[in-house]
């Protein structure tokens, strides 16, 4: 099991080059893959995110991607300067001061902390750095994936605890459904007596009442599948490949079961163990959002 939370960094150099790769992961129902590298790296984007995903079924994982060259290597950097830009800068300024009636000096220092103006460019070509960046992005995601695969072992121990209480509570349902029906029909029996109206205990027509009553209340099925859901679900939390959306969807289905038994089974000791069990499992569909 793994969790959706994690973080991975990367690093690696080559003759002239030096690459990182930042992966940092939260929880999202479905596999997002934001990426940031340089400018002259964005045909790459496509391969990176394909990278990812292939280790990464669900969540957020910012991608971000540097690159810089080592002082042994060749001159690999070039300046852009913006002049268009620096030039609506200018006027923008120029405006300002006339509106409020103040004194304006610019200076180059000034155009130097104006963002996009000047742009340090690597000559590199993405198809050589693509290598490299590779090597970085592999070390990055094994570093995220083991400590996602640590924060799941926590999930998993939770877990598997949380639904060890909820089968503790349908064992003791399943205990008490039998005799409800009894209760009913002592209830029955005493509530004839004492308006006179007695009946003998094989009374047809108290026996018909007896036995739509039992078939009513009668949870057999819904336990039936309690113990089902609870065996695919410990199957899934000790699965290797991501389940999140897998347990998502069980733990939907054991709520509803628990509700059917609650609304059908007429007890209220019975209720109170439903209860409880639901409040289990409204925790572990908490948990499950940080699933894989």
């Amino acid at each position: 099991m793994r969790s959706m939370t994690g973080f991975g960094r990367g690093e690696h150099a080559d003759h002239s080059m030096s690459y990182g790769v930042e992966l940092s992961s939260v929880n999202r129902k479905q596999a997002d893959i934001p990426i940031s590298l340089p400018r002259n790296f964005t045909s790459l984007e496509s391969r990176i995110r394909k990278s990812v995903l292939a280790r990464v079924s669900r969540g957020r994982v910012g991608t971000s991607v540097q690159a810089k060259p080592l002082a042994t290597g060749k001159k690999l950097s070039g300046l852009r300067v913006d002049h268009d830009l620096a030039g609506q800068y200018l006027e923008e300024l120029r405006q300002l001061a006339s509106a409020g009636n103040i004194d304006l000096e610019i200076s180059a220092g000034d155009l130097l902390q104006a963002p996009g103006v000047f742009e340090v460019q690597h000559k590199i070509e993405a198809e050589s750095a693509w290598e490299g960046i590779s090597v970085a992005l592999e070390k990055a995601l094994e570093q995220l994936i083991a400590m996602r695969e640590f924060e799941g072992q926590h999930l998993l121990e939770d877990l598997e605890k949380r639904i060890a209480l909820v089968e503790a509570e349908k064992a003791c349902i399943h205990e008490l459904a039998p005799m409800v029906v009894e209760h009913h029909r002592k209830n029955l029996t005493s509530r004839l007596a004492k308006s006179g109206l007695p009946l003998p205990l094989e009374d047809e027509r108290l026996v018909r009442e007896i036995s739509l009553f039992a078939e009513r209340i009668d949870i057999t099925e819904e336990l039936t599948r309690l113990d089902s859901h609870i065996s695919k679900f410990r199957e899934l939390i000790h699965a290797t490949e991501p389940t999140g959306r897998a347990l998502d969807f069980l733990t939907q289905e054991l709520f509803r079961e628990f509700n059917t038994i609650g609304s059908k089974a007429n007890n209220a000791t019975i209720a109170q163990h439903v209860v409880t069990a639901k409040t289990e499992l409204e925790k572990i569909r908490e948990q499950i959002q940080n699933v894989e």
